[in-house]
């Protein structure tokens, strides 16, 4: 199987297609119009916020996919194409055991905006960096708005301090994913980045064996289970590496970019 059919390329963000700095190589850009010139569909898929990615690449913003919220909301050209929600009463569950946590910082996310109700101050500066559209609240269990995804920040670690208590209780009706090292995203249970992509084969028709993907977290093995050209970071968690077929550079050695310019340019 070569890579010279494909036709969507997905890379997540955080790890992966951004630096240690959380910066996009430069060279992005020259890559990404190669791409345009081929036909070639090019989408940050991300646990990021839409209005988070669109500001990070807004040169290109109306001619990019966004595969956001860990894929529970698909916008392209400023209009949704899909979106899988939790409804409000499954959503206040969620928050009143999440409030359980000590250490645990609750971002609700909306597709109008994302909310939060803590004030602490190391968290607000976690929470720039990925929802740019942001509105403090008193009371999250008061927000009105459609919901995508709960995500939940501790600096002790998710994997260890959140995901056994939110598994145990959403696991089996919710898809509860690590996200990164202190985030932990609750979700729809259909909805991953995965289902997202297979949403987008089905309607754009490309197929498994068009798709290239790269990821390093957990919250990428959905999207590199239905990728056939599906890269593992050389940074990536060892259960990424694991389900990748093949491998690529460091983040910090822009290693999207370079498969992408060896295997597909």
């Amino acid at each position: 199987m070569t890579s010279t059919n494909i036709k969507f390329i997905a890379s997540d963000m955080d790890g992966t297609l951004l630096d240690e700095y959380s910066r996009l190589n430069p060279d992005f850009y020259d890559v990404f119009y190669q791409l345009q010139d081929k036909g070639i569909i090019f989408a940050a898929a991300s646990g990021r916020q839409y209005y988070s990615l669109i500001d990070t690449f807004a040169p290109v913003k109306d001619k990019m996919m966004f595969v956001a919220e860990n894929g529970t909301l698909v916008m392209h050209q400023g209009k949704e194409i899909y979106s899988c929600t939790i409804d409000t009463p499954s959503i206040h569950e969620i928050i009143k055991s999440a409030r359980e946590i000590e250490g645990a910082h609750l971002v609700l996310c909306g597709k109008k905006s994302a909310y939060i109700e803590t004030k602490h101050q190391h968290a607000l500066e976690e929470f720039q960096k990925y929802y740019h559209r942001c509105e403090y609240v008193d009371d999250l269990l008061k927000v009105d708005d459609e919901f995508i995804k709960v995500a939940i920040c501790h600096f002790g670690g998710t994997e260890e301090l959140v995901f056994p208590k939110m598994n145990e209780e959403f696991g089996e009706s919710h898809q509860v994913v690590v996200s990164a090292k202190i985030w932990l995203d609750l979700m729809n249970a259909q909805a991953s980045k995965g289902a997202a992509i297979t949403h987008l084969q089905n309607t754009l028709g490309f197929t498994v064996e068009e798709t290239m993907s790269f990821g390093d977290y957990l919250n990428d093995l959905e999207m590199l289970d239905v990728s056939y050209h599906s890269y593992a970071m050389d940074n990536a968690h060892p259960k990424v590496k694991e389900v990748a077929r093949f491998s690529a550079p460091s983040n910090t050695d822009s290693g999207v970019l370079k498969v992408i310019k060896e295997k597909v340019l």
